[in-house]
């Protein structure tokens, strides 16, 4: 009896492992689904189909679709990380502001104009009545999080002498609206046919950017 209990636990830990290694998968496809076809018409069922995996292991991962939902919105908040270590690190001991502001906005653009991003931009608003505490989190964890060390960086460019301001979180949202109005604008309302090409992207920056220092430059 025991050899088997042996036999028993080697041959089960394997097919464990695998359900506890398809977290990625279900995400995936989840994603997938819900950018579809919304919240509501996407079913665990359906998630567990386009995965390949069996509904059950869809729920040892995810007690329901309501989690799998908001582990899905608020790990995209994850995807700023990137950018705002970047523009912290290109203006923390900048000595051509002009320059690296421009690098700073083209990532910016590049960084929030991503489809995918648009997609779940769209898709969190397009829910917010269903899960308003959703996203509030995910406004305070992405974009006001970004103007919040906006406005760190700009004030210690301020005590540097490089910009001149009263107010920083204003000429965060400033600086913000500048870069990515018009184009988030377009791009949310007008999907693909918004997009904008490199060259697009960097004149945009570069004008919001010439735009901001006319305004903000120290003296």
């Amino acid at each position: 009896m025991g050899e088997k209990n042996a036999v028993g636990e080697r041959t089960a830990r394997p097919r464990r492992a695998g359900r506890l290694a398809s977290g990625g998968v279900i995400r995936e496809a989840a994603t997938s689904l819900f950018l579809r076809s919304g919240y509501l018409g996407t079913s665990m069922e359906e998630i567990a189909t386009v995965a390949g995996v069996s509904k059950q292991t869809v729920y040892t991962h995810f007690a329901d679709k309501e989690r799998l939902f908001t582990d899905l919105i608020l790990g995209a908040t994850t995807r700023a990380d990137d950018f705002l270590k970047y523009m912290t690190a290109v203006l923390q001991d900048t000595d051509d502001l002009e320059t690296d502001l421009r690098q700073v906005a083209r990532r910016y653009l590049g960084t929030v104009l991503q489809p995918e991003l648009l997609l779940l931009r769209r898709l969190v608003i397009g829910e917010s009545g269903r899960f308003p505490e959703l996203a509030q989190t995910y406004y305070e964890r992405a974009p006001e999080r970004t103007l919040d060390l906006l406005a760190s960086s700009f004030q210690r460019l301020a005590v540097r002498g490089l910009l001149r301001l009263d107010d920083a979180p204003l000429a965060a949202r400033h600086f913000a609206y500048l870069v990515l109005g018009a184009p988030l604008d377009r791009a949310m309302f007008c999907g693909r046919d918004g997009e904008l090409r490199p060259a697009e992207l960097e004149r945009q920056a570069d004008a919001a950017v010439r735009a901001f220092l006319a305004a903000y430059a120290g003296g």
